[in-house]
């Protein structure tokens, strides 16, 4: 039987993939002349945003914390998928092997936090909202750092680890939002 988190990734996720599909038909590869730094950046830029609504209150803008997490979930998808494609392979992708990719992330990423919840249990339910931004934050100044040193690392995990930690952070923050 599917854990009601396991069941919430993955309708989560399929909203997200829509999402991203749908403006893949509007704008087409445009995303992909990103480099890794700049998708790193505008993740920061969406969980700054969420961190200064969550401690000022205010919500100008009117984006919920939620649609920013499900932007940040679909800007983890996209900078693995450049991390895990040739420049020039991206370039000629075809609608099926761009939705091939997202999958085959999103599998490897719900086997990931398959694998955490069974060793942490599910303590991050215990957890605040703003503590898991602060964590995601704190992994995407781990990404600058590893992207200042061209992508190595002596002892500690890459970027790819921590996307995928930021993506599920950001359904464990979906889901303690839209469950109070």
């Amino acid at each position: 039987m599917e854990s009601s988190t396991i069941s919430s990734f993955k309708k989560i996720i399929a909203n997200c993939q829509e999402v991203f599909l749908k403006k893949n038909q509007d704008y087409g590869m445009s995303w992909t002349i990103m480099r890794l730094s700049s998708l790193t950046d505008q993740i920061f830029i969406k969980a700054k945003r969420i961190r200064n609504i969550q401690e000022s209150q205010q919500n100008i803008i009117g984006d919920s914390q939620e649609d920013e997490f499900h932007s940040i979930i679909n800007y983890c998808i996209m900078a693995m998928i450049i991390a895990t494609n040739k420049e020039d392979k991206l370039e000629s992708m075809q609608f099926n092997q761009l939705k091939s990719n997202y999958d085959i992330i999103v599998k490897d990423t719900l086997d990931l936090l398959s694998r955490k919840n069974t060793d942490y249990g599910e303590v991050w339910r215990d957890m605040r909202v703003s503590s898991m931004t602060d964590i995601i934050l704190a992994k995407l100044l781990r990404i600058k750092q590893i992207e200042d040193n061209q992508g190595s690392t002596t002892i500690s995990e890459g970027a790819y680890s921590n996307y995928q930690d930021i993506l599920n952070y950001s359904i464990f923050c979906i889901i303690q939002l839209t469950d109070t």
